[in-house]
């Protein structure tokens, strides 16, 4: 009963969504376990360029089915229109499984995200305001709507009413803003429940069931670990575990289950929002690689901040997952550079810093330390087979084995399945 978690090794935006299209191929599920439409995950294939939100990257396999586990923060009318342009465009969704006990992102939830962050003001986390964090705190809060809440509204109607009344009163008492109407959420709700409904399921007991007649499974992990709330670096972190741990949370699954735990890095560092990132670059540079590889919010839109590879961020990551192998992403990115710089420790106030801090404070004192590396003139793009890349490439890849702890057994050189580089199969 197999089951390969796949899981950002740093700040999102690693490259998951082609790596888990790429795994796809030998899995019989791909299951979402923590997150909400904050994630964004690219995937490119014969049919084009698709912007997964909240549906499982290995959508566009046939016969692969697709699970949102109940860790998950579902904003139906989100998913909704997931649903309806992969249809269009030829994608069978009939495989999708919503969890009955993920929660709702409600209409409230979005205005209070926003407020909230604008009342922040220079202190602002960096939230994308879609809901996720203000759903995920009426989750922990107990008066949260779960997804099979929709197909019951009656039952559920106590709790709603007296949540939206408290909602309200800190929207117009607090914040200035305008209330919202019970009508108005009601009838969304209607509506999302007879659209939703087919979907619901205890999804819990799908993947039970699939991994007793040893299907397999990959668990697609959202965001990163060092955005983790409880290993990231708080405050600047999200409001779920993308880490091992909401794997088995977010999905009520075994943790003998998992066969692999395999971290996904890009051959640097890139980061969205706000927090501190030790080896973060400016100026012409970091301008020339953030056009180079479009680094954009896939979410959002927001212009990525990007850094040198960090070696001592990497090893934490590697130390809380227990990573059994690497998948090193956009390697190509770096190709014609003449040196490349790898993040191997920190110092603050003039001493060293052995491991990835606590204090987000601290953090943003630490001072990288670097060892520059000669880069490549041929390029690694679309390369398939290791002896293609440059000498220095390779040893680039080595150095960041050596740092995290980890062995590479994938080499993504592209966005497209076929360029990759595969050293150690991860799905047999």
């Amino acid at each position: 009963m197999p089951a390969y978690a796949i899981i950002g090794g740093q700040w999102g935006d690693e490259g998951k969504g082609k790596v888990i299209d790429y795994l796809a191929r030998r899995a019989d599920c791909v299951v979402r376990y923590a997150g909400g439409n904050n994630a964004g995950h690219t995937v490119v294939n014969e049919r084009g360029k698709f912007q997964l939100h909240l549906v499982p990257s290995g959508i566009c396999w046939p016969g692969v089915s697709g699970v949102i586990g109940n860790g998950v923060v579902v904003d139906p009318g989100v998913l909704l229109g997931e649903l309806d342009g992969l249809n269009a465009r030829g994608i069978d969704t009939s495989l999708l499984y919503v969890s009955e006990r993920a929660h709702v992102i409600m209409p409230y939830h979005i205005l209070q995200d926003n407020l909230e962050e604008k009342a922040r003001g220079s202190g602002a986390i960096g939230t994308t305001g879609r809901g996720v964090g203000p759903a995920y705190m009426d989750k922990a809060g107990r008066v949260g709507i779960q997804v099979g809440d929709l197909l019951d509204l009656e039952g559920v109607m106590p709790r709603l009413e007296r949540t939206l009344a408290f909602k309200n009163s800190l929207f117009t008492k607090i914040y200035g803003g305008k209330a919202l109407a019970m009508d108005d959420v009601l009838a969304k709700c209607r509506e999302w429940a007879e659209r939703l409904g087919p979907y619901i399921h205890p999804t819990e007991q799908i993947v039970e069931d699939l991994l007793a007649k040893g299907g397999r499974v990959i668990l697609e992990g959202a965001q990163g670990t060092l955005l983790d709330l409880d290993h990231g670096s708080y405050p600047y972190v999200t409001s779920s575990s993308p880490s091992i741990g909401g794997a088995c949370t977010g999905l009520g699954l075994n943790p003998q289950a998992i066969v692999e735990v395999v971290g996904v890095y890009k051959a640097y560092s890139t980061r969205v929002g706000g927090g501190p990132m030790p080896s973060e670059i400016h100026g012409p540079q970091a301008d020339e690689l953030r056009i180079k590889a479009q680094e954009f919010g896939t979410t959002t839109g927001r212009p990525r901040r990007i850094g040198w590879f960090d070696g001592v961020a990497g090893r934490y990551s590697r130390q809380i997952n227990g990573f059994t192998g690497m998948v090193l992403t956009r390697l190509d990115i770096l190709d014609g550079l003449p040196s490349v710089k790898i993040c191997v420790g920190y110092q603050a106030g003039g001493r060293e810093v052995e491991r990835f801090p606590a204090s987000a404070s601290l953090l943003a004192r630490c001072k990288p330390v670097y060892e520059e590396m000669p880069g490549w003139d041929r390029p690694t793009a679309s390369a398939t087979k290791l002896s293609q890349l440059p000498a220095e490439a390779a040893a680039y890849v080595r150095r960041i084995e050596e740092l995290v702890g980890c062995q590479v057994r994938i080499i993504s050189t592209g966005p497209s399945r076929d360029e990759s580089i595969l050293l150690e199969p991860i799905i047999p």
